[in-house]
């Protein structure tokens, strides 16, 4: 059936292509038309040829750019340069002096012969050069307002202006260059100098200006001045460039032809004295909008595809001013379809979106499966690792006691006192291993009654005493005697305080300095436990409650500890409806602060 329906569209479609036929034969007309006009209209623009055409002759066509040629076919724009000719100055005995002396080094001496050469020479071309080695030399030996004072003289106005180099470039616009420059853009005479070029290079009366030179000038001057006015034309200038480097203006035929440049299309003037450039796209616009005006009916769309394009509709040649150029009618569809063909489609979205919300749960189950996989090693890693250290140091500190015959009473209660050291660390490792075990298994249970803050730091600082009371450890307790009671599971607050002082050790090197202070806010107990150790990145402070997440692994593994009493003392404190905060910077310590609900608040915070 959708088959049939299929069918059916499609027989509708032909016929309706079939109605549009004639019309697209009607614009394909009106496109040859369009562009014999345009080709009409560049000629009567351009004229003779004159540079001074160029204006009108873009305005006329909507190209990017216009070639103009003389009778001959010679290129009168862009201008090119000349063919240089002989030197006339170097057979003179006062230039080979100046020139000698500036190879030698003597470029002042060089300059003011070279600008006597400058104000005694009569021809334009021959002045202007001798005018230029002398603001060069001046510029060299660092005589900068000499010669922005040099081309303001021979530069600005009088016959020097008018001179040109050997390869044609006029060198006043060279000069003027150099002059923003030596300038800073600050400076008071910088605007005028930069309008004086812009000026220059905006006027198109004549040839003066070589186009290459008019387009490398116009982009320094954009540069350093972006406030200036640009010419509409040096775009177009750079584009007829760029024809020039790939083919000679030679012109074609009455028709929109391609050129040697790649997208770029070319259309001549019947008397074959102004060639027309276009990219693809403006002959695209052109003829598009040509095209737009005989839309008569909703459904149909009318346009243009160049060589190569794949057109979206019903196609035929644009003519002979396009060659292979197509003009094509796209029709919409506008029947309803049947009401079966609709279900189908429901249906088949349906089905699409159940696929992909299934897809999406699938996925999401096999990564909560990966991460609780990935927690479950890095559990077992953890665990295997953290209790082996202790009970291999145990070893070998019995194997030592075993093995010496004739141990001395200090080194065996020495050795005795390491070994209940590590004892002391194997226990607090395994009660951790037990407390986040009964976590992760909901099995954690709480007995609350009525606690004395000062028990509970009594009892964590004593859990800790011999850690706590190594050489270069200092803490300080400070827990008033008045402190309200907490309802509160009594061994848990020891855990959680026991942790915070056992990280306050491990995490500071050198000299420790911490303390514990107890004090009441509000509705609030506050346990505080401050450290002077390696201190927190604000980055870290957000993710040192995670489980197995440790700021300094490298610390941590030297004085044991497997990354999982923050994550514990943050579970017992929110049971407790109480939070945990951390005020902390990298070298600065940190202080770790509990807040607890006191007496009847905390039934209330718990519930």
């Amino acid at each position: 059936m959708n088959e049939a329906a299929r069918s059916q569209a499609d027989s509708a479609r032909r016929s309706v292509y079939e109605a549009y036929r004639d019309q697209l034969r009607f614009l394909r007309e009106r496109l040859d038309a369009a562009w014999q006009g345009r080709a009409v209209e560049l000629e009567k623009a351009a004229g003779d040829g004159a540079v001074s055409n160029l204006p009108a002759a873009i305005k006329a066509t909507g190209a990017e750019a216009v070639l103009l040629l003389d009778a001959s076919g010679a290129t009168r724009f862009p201008v090119l340069g000349a063919v240089p000719k002989s030197d006339p100055l170097l057979g003179r005995s006062d230039w080979q002096q100046a020139q000698e002396q500036e190879l030698q080094g003597g470029r002042p001496a060089a300059a003011a012969a070279y600008e006597r050469i400058a104000n005694s020479e009569r021809a334009p071309s021959q002045a202007a050069r001798a005018a230029r080695a002398a603001i060069r030399c001046l510029t060299m030996t660092g005589h900068k307002e000499e010669a922005l004072a040099a081309i303001e003289k021979y530069f600005v106005a009088g016959r020097s202006a008018q001179g040109a180099d050997l390869d044609g470039r006029l060198i006043a616009a060279d000069e003027q260059l150099l002059a923003l420059h030596l300038m800073k853009h600050s400076d008071a005479r910088f605007e005028a100098a930069a309008r004086r070029l812009a000026g220059l290079l905006n006027h198109y009366e004549g040839d003066a200006i070589l186009s290459a030179q008019r387009v490398f000038l116009a982009g320094e001057l954009e540069r350093l001045a972006p406030e200036m006015p640009q010419s509409p034309y040096v775009a177009g200038e750079r584009v007829a460039l760029s024809f020039l480097e790939a083919e000679s203006a030679r012109p074609g035929s009455a028709a929109v032809e391609a050129s040697g440049v790649p997208g770029l299309w070319k259309l001549t003037s019947p008397n074959r004295r102004a060639i027309a450039l276009y990219r693809t796209e403006s002959v695209a616009a052109v003829s598009g909008r040509l095209l737009t005006g005989e839309n008569v009916s909703r459904n149909a769309q009318f346009g243009i595809a160049p060589p190569g394009a794949r057109s979206p509709g019903e196609a035929i040649p644009a003519g002979p001013a396009l060659p292979g150029w197509q003009v094509w009618v796209s029709i919409s569809e506008t029947r309803a379809a049947p009401a079966h063909v609709a279900a189908y489609i429901w249906v088949g979205y349906l089905v699409i979106g159940g696929v992909v919300l299934a897809g999406i749960v699938l996925g999401q189950s096999f990564r909560r499966q990966s991460r609780l996989a990935r927690m479950k090693t890095d559990l077992v890693a953890t665990v295997s690792h953290e209790l082996k250290t202790p009970l291999a140091s145990m070893r070998l500190l019995v194997d030592a006691l075993i093995e010496d015959e004739h141990v001395s009473p200090e080194t065996a209660r020495e050795y005795l006192a390491m070994i209940a050291g590590e004892n002391l660390r194997l226990t607090r490792l395994i009660e951790n291993f037990l407390t986040f075990s009964r976590i992760e298994r909901n099995r954690q249970r709480f007995e609350f009654a009525e606690t004395r803050p000062a028990e509970v730091v009594e009892s964590a600082v004593q859990s800790l005493r011999e850690r706590l009371e190594t050489p270069g450890c200092c803490l300080e307790v400070d827990v008033p005697p008045d402190l309200p009671l907490l309802q509160a599971d009594r061994d848990a607050l020891i855990t959680v305080l026991r942790n915070l002082l056992d990280n306050a050790w491990k995490y500071t090197r050198g000299e420790k300095r911490l303390a514990v202070r107890v004090y009441p806010s509000g509705e609030k107990v506050v346990f505080a436990v401050k450290d002077n150790g390696i201190g927190i990145d604000a980055r870290e402070q957000k993710r040192i409650f995670r489980q197995f997440y440790q700021v300094d692994r490298r610390l941590a593994r030297e004085s044991g500890g497997c990354g999982l009493g923050l994550s514990i003392v943050d579970f017992i404190v929110r049971a407790h409806g109480g939070e945990v905060t951390v005020e902390s910077a990298p070298g600065a310590g940190s202080t770790f602060s509990v807040w607890l609900p006191r007496g009847g608040a905390a039934d209330e915070a718990r519930g």
